[in-house]
């Protein structure tokens, strides 16, 4: 149990670094933004430059999990991480900041499903969600003191705080190649289960469903969350400091719902209908974010909106992860790459809309989001379906 806790905690404390160094560069990316002179849409196109990588390589990198190890994909990602942030901080024009975003889904594309099937290989059905709801939390934790540092490290230097989370990468690399250990697992097991993972397994009933709701949600997140920034910096004239305060109040109300209440919530409502409530309760509120006009309302909503994306992706992860079986590594490749799917879609539609009218990303995030909601109902008759045969 004491090595298991160990375990647990270089786990969490490496997402902690990486989050905290993706969140360290929030605050002063407008400010590059508009020292190079890109547009909503140049801005949407790099996020999606990101998530296009990231796409291609997580079914890569969740088969490699379950083949070569996890710590081995964690160790990649992290320094592939590290380099991504180092060049964006050294880098000049759009094409050089266009490779490093790109060199950052690659990397993002090694950790979160190696990390996702460790968590799920050293955990039982009965500890999971508790595992979950601190794996969501170290990354909310990073988001709370990451924009933070970076809002400080910005009024330096605006390339600061890339050189920051650079050198954080780095860190947890070494800390991963030292620490951790790599979980045991039945190679009998394993072997079957890489010989089951061929495409086909994605269109599964026991899959499919909640594949195409992880691919709803992040579209419609990305599509607003992205621009989100440029949202206040350019309506509402905030600083880096105003926007790491509003990013950093919803990312401790999200760390504080997860810790508290993530655990019993699965419990009381399922992951199913959590996931729907949650959807429901951040549709409304990214709706109230195109009539606020204050800074103290501004700030209300986007603390809120954040909640529910906070409790859902968890949930999602949770119940993939009860399904998968020693499938483990391909299901979070697969999360991770329909979450891509929606990254890459999202912010480039939403940078287009963006540079006809601040607003308009929200509203299509509205909607879209909307049609996800009438999916996690029809998701609760399959799964009905599916758990009488």
């Amino acid at each position: 149990m004491e090595k298991q806790n160990s375990t647990m905690f270089i786990l969490l404390l490496n997402l902690f670094i990486a989050f905290l160094g993706i969140g360290l560069v929030i605050p002063v990316t407008p400010k590059i933004m508009n020292e190079l002179h890109l547009s909503g849409a140049a801005v949407g196109y790099m996020v999606s430059a990101f998530a296009l990588t990231q796409l291609i390589v997580s079914p890569i990198s969740g088969h490699w999990a379950d083949r070569f190890g996890r710590k081995k994909m964690i160790l990649i990602g992290l320094l592939i991480f590290s380099a991504s942030e180092f060049l964006f901080g050294i880098g000049k024009t759009s094409q050089v900041l266009f490779l490093s975003r790109m060199l950052g889904g690659a990397g993002a594309a090694f950790i979160m499903p190696a990390i996702t099937a460790f968590i799920s290989d050293i955990t039982t059905l009965k500890t999971r969600p508790k595992a979950m709801g601190y794996m969501s939390a170290a990354i909310s934790t990073g988001f709370i003191i990451g924009p933070g540092i970076g809002g400080f490290l910005g009024d330096i230097s605006t390339r600061l705080p890339f050189f920051f989370a650079a050198g954080l990468g780095a860190v947890a690399a070494v800390l991963t190649m030292i620490a951790l250990k790599e979980p045991e697992r039945s190679p009998e097991n394993e072997e079957k289960a890489v010989q089951e993972k061929k495409l086909k397994r994605i269109f599964s009933p026991l899959y499919f469903t909640a594949f195409l709701i992880i691919f709803i949600s992040s579209f419609g997140l990305a599509s607003f969350e992205s621009l989100f920034s440029l949202f206040v910096d350019h309506k509402f004239g905030f600083t880096p400091k105003d926007i790491a305060i509003i990013i950093t109040g919803g990312a401790i109300a999200g760390a504080i719902v997860q810790l508290s209440l993530f655990g019993r919530l699965t419990a009381w409502l399922g992951e199913i209908r959590l996931i729907r409530y949650s959807m429901i309760f951040s549709t409304a509120l990214v709706v109230m974010l195109t009539f606020v006009n204050s800074y103290m309302s501004i700030l209300l909503v986007t603390v809120t909106v954040f909640i529910g994306f906070d409790i859902m992706r968890p949930a999602l992860t949770m119940y993939l992860s009860k399904i998968a079986g020693m499938e483990q590594g391909f299901v979070g490749g697969m999360n991770s790459m329909f979450t891509s799917i929606g990254n890459v879609f999202g912010p480039a539609i939403g940078g287009i809309l963006f540079d006809i009218d601040l607003n308009y990303p929200f509203y299509f995030a509205t909607a879209f989001l909307t049609a996800g909601i009438g999916l996690t109902y029809v998701w609760k008759k399959k799964e009905h379906t599916y758990s009488t045969n």
